[in-house]
């Protein structure tokens, strides 16, 4: 299934809902791929066994690599492409989507460079270092990044509640079903 590289491609109704539900898809995508980056590294466990920790705790820390920078790359995505359609919109319009700009105001991803640069992220460094040391040296790298992992995973969290406030808004109220007393 091939990624759209823009919201909105065709017109629609709604430019807004259709917005929202691809932001949906791709906030659904970009937690996938953490998920699937966490799978591996839970099923690593399996190969302990078979693999020297030279080579096993390397590898665990670059599947944390790899997941958490493809999802940088499609929260980076996301926003651009949200940026992009905004510039397209209404001023209404655009009103009803400053929960989800704001949460890309407010929590800016840097660059992968900035992450994984260790004068630059001191604290995790520092976290990473201590518990290679109260562990095995061979964890440091595995710690610091899960800490870029675990970072990527609480801003899309951020931006799924952002994701379903706007959702909750958009949608019609639900007609009720059942009056009182009866039922």
């Amino acid at each position: 299934m091939p990624k759209s590289k823009q919201y909105l491609q065709e017109p629609s109704a709604d430019p807004v809902a259709a917005i929202v539900k691809a932001l949906d898809k791709d906030v659904e995508r970009g937690e996938d791929i953490l998920m699937l980056g966490l799978g591996v590294v839970i099923l690593s466990s399996t190969f302990a066994p078979l693999m020297p920790p030279t080579v096993l705790l390397p590898s665990v820390a670059l599947v944390f690599a790899v997941s958490s920078g493809c999802a940088r790359k499609n929260y980076h995505n996301m926003e651009r492409k949200l940026a992009e359609a905004m510039a397209q919109l209404e001023r209404r319009d655009k009103l009803r989507l400053r929960p989800i700009a704001a949460v890309f105001a407010e929590h800016q991803m840097p660059p992968l460079v900035d992450s994984y640069n260790i004068l630059k992220n001191v604290r995790r460094t520092w976290k990473s270092v201590l518990g290679g040391i109260l562990i095995n040296p061979f964890w440091m790298p595995i710690f610091y990044v899960m800490g870029i992992q675990i970072g990527e995973e609480k801003n899309l969290g951020i931006l799924n509640r952002a994701v379903c406030t706007v959702e909750q808004r958009l949608a019609p109220p639900l007609p009720e079903i059942f009056e009182e007393g009866q039922g």
